[in-house]
């Protein structure tokens, strides 16, 4: 029986929620926090990293030099009224983003958030096995496959689901470790 299917859309639950967890400001210097920001360039809703060069010169600092000076304005405009929370430094040239400490308050803040958020990929991957489960229980109620063979997939595919679950309680276990310890 192919499974394939079933573990790639788990993977790729997996994936957004790091994706995620990448965009959550904890304290360092991270680029990946810029991924959802979009300026207007000639007309079309581009992302920074495409218009300008990020780097990270120090912990705490995110320096932003775009290639065309012209949207320098734009990308500190887009930057002050996103949700990250950081106001721009522009010196007319480059764009400095200065991370605070963080708070502990603000640390046990960011906790709730990303259990919050390993939650609704836990969630996301029991919605994989569910959907995988009415797939074979239709193919058997059909005649494709037996009552065993339903019983083999259902004991395979709640495997795949365990490990899954595992594995985002390890990447979020891994992240607390990172916040509360910056």
């Amino acid at each position: 029986m192919d499974y394939t299917s079933i573990k790639e859309r788990m993977e790729k639950t997996i994936g957004v929620y790091t994706e995620k967890l990448a965009e959550i400001r904890a304290g360092r210097a991270n680029p990946a926090i810029l991924n959802k920001i979009k300026i207007e360039y000639y007309g079309t809703p581009t992302p920074i990293n495409q218009v300008a060069a990020v780097s990270v010169p120090e912990a705490r600092l995110i320096v932003i030099q775009p290639w065309d000076l012209t949207c320098l304005k734009e990308i500190e405009k887009a930057i002050l009224t996103s949700d990250i929370g950081i106001n721009p430094n522009n010196d007319g040239k480059v764009i400095r983003l200065n991370f605070p400490e963080l708070t502990e308050e603000r640390r046990k803040e960011l906790v709730k958030e990303i259990r919050k958020i390993a939650e609704e990929a836990k969630v996301s991957i029991r919605g994989v096995r569910r959907d995988g489960l009415d797939e074979f229980k239709t193919k058997q109620k059909s005649s494709e496959i037996t009552e065993d063979e339903l019983k083999v997939a259902e004991a395979e595919i709640q495997k795949m689901t365990d490990s899954k679950v595992e594995e985002i309680d390890k990447i979020l276990a891994n992240k607390e470790l990172d916040i509360m310890n910056i």
